[in-house]
C-alpha cells in the first residue's frame, strides 16, 4: 500500500476546520457574515461569555485567516476575510466531493 502524502491543501484544510471547531467560533463566522465589517464590542454583546474568551475566539479565527481585523483606535474591526473565506469554501466542498465512497468501494461494507 502506498504511503499517503500530507498535501499543502489538507494542511490548509485543517488549519480552517480547527478554527472552525468550537459552537462559538462558528457562531463568530455567522454573525461576522451577516455583516460587512463589526467592533469588537459589538460582538462581546451578543456572546454571553467573557471579553477575553471572545478575544481567544477571534484571535484563533484571525490566525486561521478566516477573519481580519483593523485597529481604529481605541477600537478593534473585524469582518470575514473574503479572499480566504473563498478558499475554505472550496477545500471544503472539494473534499466532500472526494470523499463519498459507494457502497461497493465502502471499508465498513
Amino acid at each position: 500500500m502506498a504511503k499517503l502524502e500530507i498535501t499543502p491543501e489538507q494542511e490548509r484544510l485543517a488549519r480552517f476546520a480547527k478554527a472552525m471547531g468550537h459552537p462559538t467560533r462558528i457562531a463568530i463566522l455567522h454573525f461576522l457574515s451577516q455583516r460587512n465589517e463589526c467592533f469588537f464590542g459589538d460582538i462581546h454583546e451578543v456572546l454571553p461569555i467573557a471579553k477575553a474568551t471572545v478575544s481567544q475566539h477571534l484571535s484563533e479565527l484571525k490566525e486561521a485567516g478566516l477573519i481580519q481585523g483593523t485597529i481604529e483606535p481605541p477600537k478593534v474591526k473585524y469582518c470575514i476575510n473574503p479572499e480566504n473565506w473563498v478558499v475554505a469554501k472550496q477545500l471544503f466542498a472539494k473534499m466532500f466531493a472526494d470523499c463519498c465512497p459507494s457502497e461497493k468501494n465502502s471499508c465498513c461494507s
